[in-house]
């Protein structure tokens, strides 16, 4: 299985646009050893050459061209995206379908509740109809496993998260079953083990037992600490409140995923308050003393 890291940012990406905040500003003015991120997406493939797209963030035409396999020329317009799953209805992780047109229609995979979402709160299915068919919705069920045709060999198994649904959703103060999920996904030729969850802010045991099933861990690092926001005074909420599970303190990330057997573990979707991406920071140097990788922009892993 080959796993491209398209994006390794949280929302906003890094630096975000409108933001001043220490980790922005030195990024900025080159004082800071960090490197700049684009929004949360992956892409994986069972033979390199077809690709399933997990996530289409908004930035998803300069990722494009920085990964040349999405682009085989094989035709006098084509691509090497064959499907598209949706792990939730966040605007971070949908809008880049806007980008996507000129290519419908596409093969799209998610749960019914992201597509409640995406045809009434934020109706992209019912934008894009307009081009050349849209979005063509292919359920994924909260039970059992399934294959998309273009990756055959890769056995896709949903993993429910509790998280709520979108600010604009019409459930959002009423959270189901499918507003947001993880993938397990095996190479049935390699045996190779991929868990990938962006979003991640509770682990039930159910969900432990799937990630000790990995081989590599891709999830959640948007904050190094609960109250991050409000120190960093760029916003009020809680990382909890927001449905993220910090990396420090009891309970955190790094505590979880030191009790975790996988041979890679790498934090994703990495907010630009978060100073794990100063390379030279006393957090960053807690993480390599735990062997926990940070996701970056371009990083490939094979399994």
């Amino acid at each position: 299985m080959f796993i491209q890291i398209l994006g390794s940012a949280a929302g906003g990406g890094f630096p975000q646009w409108n933001c001043n905040c220490a980790n922005c500003a030195g990024l900025r003015a080159g004082t800071l050893n960090a490197r700049a991120r684009t929004q949360s997406s992956i892409a994986i493939s069972d033979d390199g050459m077809d690709w399933i797209l997990c996530n289409a963030s908004p930035d998803i035409r300069a990722q494009l061209e920085a990964f040349p396999r999405l682009q085989p020329a094989r035709a006098p317009r084509d691509t090497a995206i064959g499907a598209i799953i949706l792990l939730d209805s966040q605007i971070d992780h949908t809008t880049g379908l806007l980008t996507l047109r000129e290519g419908c229609p596409h093969e799209v995979w998610c749960t019914e509740m992201v597509h409640q979402d995406l045809t009434s709160g934020f109706p992209l299915f019912n934008m894009l109809e307009h081009w050349n068919g849209g979005l063509k919705w292919n359920p994924i069920a909260l039970e059992g496993r399934f294959t998309i045709p273009c990756c055959p060999n890769l056995a896709i198994t949903p993993i429910p998260l509790r998280s709520a649904a979108p600010p604009y959703s019409p459930h959002r103060q009423d959270p189901h079953p499918g507003d947001n999920i993880g993938l397990l996904i095996e190479d049935r030729r390699t045996g190779g083990r991929l868990f990938y969850a962006p979003g991640l802010g509770q682990v039930s045991a159910e969900l432990l037992d799937s990630m000790r099933a990995a081989d590599c861990l891709l999830v959640d690092g948007t904050l190094w600490r609960d109250d991050e926001m409000r120190l960093r005074e760029v916003g009020s909420k809680l990382g909890s409140e927001m449905g993220h599970l910090p990396q420090s303190g009891p309970g955190g990330m790094i505590e979880l995923l030191d009790g975790l057997p996988a041979k890679r573990k790498i934090l994703i979707h990495i907010n630009n308050t978060n100073p794990i991406l100063d390379e030279n920071s006393p957090e960053r140097a807690v993480l390599g003393a735990h062997a926990i990788e940070v996701a970056f922009d371009g990083m490939s892993i094979e399994l």
